[in-house]
């Protein structure tokens, strides 16, 4: 194995949407490719929009789409202009239908791009987008891998389960009809790599995976950006989260509803929430219902460096989700020297570890937890200051960029050394740059 790790590898990397500043596929894009051109290999990145901030060693090929989620007007009607494929139409017509159609539609523009360049790879790494045209480059005897950060099947049963009224339940499920189809993709992949023992225990029993098939490796964090600032104190009675989206496996509200219990004995007490989000938001409209619009302040989209800065002038840090199949807030607060409080759901006390040693671990959904958790630290000076100690010695002990990268050259190896045939060389590849678009390159499941 130690040959193989030293051999330079040609690797595409797929992701069906890179968001830099929401969402965690951004950010493990950025960094696990950078972290792989660290150990000498040539990295593509095949990504649809919003497109992701990379290492200027990664060749990024844009893969536009009409991008039917964006901000600030998702769920939009493109013009007549926008319409210059096949596969337009078919995510227009998915979207108008209910359905999500980004990692499908992606497979279909992202396997015809990389077919026409098929010797310019020893391997692909698709990132969750899980459909059947990607996969069907394995078929082909293109050695292939496939993270699943976790399953997706957990935001399907929430999301459901919170859903009020029966249309809205019917449209979640309509919605999350994509997940039917990449549970299948994901059982024909031979090599599937995950973020945490949590995430993976979930995908056997959700996704009916073969457990022998997922290696889990924790992904990293930059603790060069991510870091205590010397200078800045924190604001007594200051809590700071991140939440990119209002979704129930985030478990915001909880929070908000444990401010409003701890704004009793802390009247000074503060929530930033830093990401984007919509004014009208369910989150938004509880603070006004709990009467608490001096307690929280919605900060918005902010950069790394603004991030750090929130992170040091808070007294704690929380992470109060329902399900992460990893979290990298948390591993970022910890990284930060930040007080961290979590919740014991899905791979987080995995995560921070032990209870009371590099993080508090709180009762999922249980607001009045959350509070007891957070009063702790705002009431001794010397559990915040060993919090803060832990936590930082805890990721530059286990989370690097630089060991999720060897360990995921280790699964290109394996998936490479189990492809029977040699790849095609680019003279070997033929390819008719001008052939027409068939109906079965965008409607059949194996391209």
């Amino acid at each position: 194995m130690a040959d193989d790790l030293s051999r330079s590898l040609r690797i595409a990397f797929c992701v069906y949407r890179g968001n830099p500043f929401s969402g965690g596929q951004g950010v493990y894009t950025k960094y696990i490719t950078a972290a792989l051109c660290d150990l000498g290999h040539k990295v593509t990145v095949f990504s649809g929009p919003p497109y992701p901030h990379l290492d200027e060693r990664v060749e990024l090929v844009k893969l536009p789409s009409l991008d039917l989620y964006r901000e600030p007007d998702p769920f939009r009607v493109p013009k007549l202009t926008e319409f210059k494929s096949m596969f337009d139409l078919i995510e227009f017509a998915l979207m108008s239908t209910g359905s999500f159609p980004e990692p499908r539609v992606f497979g279909y523009r992202a396997a015809r791009q990389i077919r026409r360049r098929i010797g310019e790879f020893d391997v692909i790494h698709d990132n969750q987008s899980l459909n059947w045209s990607l996969l069907g480059l394995s078929f082909d005897n293109v050695p292939s891998v496939t993270s699943i950060h976790h399953p997706i099947t957990v935001d399907r049963t929430l999301d459901i389960k919170g859903a009020k009224g029966m249309l809205a339940k019917l449209g979640a499920r309509r919605w999350y009809g994509f997940v039917r189809f990449q549970c299948e993709v994901a059982r024909r992949y031979e090599s599937i790599i995950t973020v945490s023992t949590a995430s993976k225990n979930d995908m056997v029993t959700g996704m009916k995976l073969d457990p022998e098939k997922i290696t889990v490796i924790p992904i990293g964090v930059d603790t060069t950006v991510f870091r205590p600032i010397d200078g800045i104190t924190p604001i007594p009675h200051q809590i700071v989260t991140t939440a990119s989206a209002d979704v129930v496996l985030k478990g915001l509200k909880y929070l908000v509803e444990a401010v409003k219990i701890l704004s009793i004995n802390y009247p000074d007490v503060t929530l930033k929430v830093l990401g984007a989000r919509k004014s009208n938001s369910e989150v938004h409209q509880l603070v006004k219902e709990l009467g608490i619009g001096g307690h929280v302040e919605f900060v918005g989209k902010v950069t790394h460096e603004e991030m750090v800065r929130c992170y040091s002038s808070s007294q704690v840090a929380c992470v109060p989700s329902v399900y992460e199949g990893f979290s990298l807030p948390a591993v970022e607060a910890m990284a930060c020297g930040t007080p961290l409080v979590t919740t014991d759901g899905g791979a987080l006390p995995e995560v921070v570890g032990e209870n009371g040693v590099a993080g508090l671990i709180a009762k999922a959904r249980n607001p009045e937890s959350l509070a007891d958790s957070i009063s702790m630290i705002f009431d001794s000076s010397e559990l915040g200051a060993s919090l803060s100690h832990h936590g930082r010695l805890r990721v530059l002990a286990n989370y690097s960029w630089k060991s999720a990268a060897i360990a995921t050259v280790e699964q290109y190896n394996l998936a490479i050394a189990r492809s029977k045939d040699p790849i095609p060389s680019p003279n070997v590849v033929k390819v008719n740059f001008n052939e027409p678009l068939h109906l079965e390159d965008a409607t059949g499941e194996i391209s």
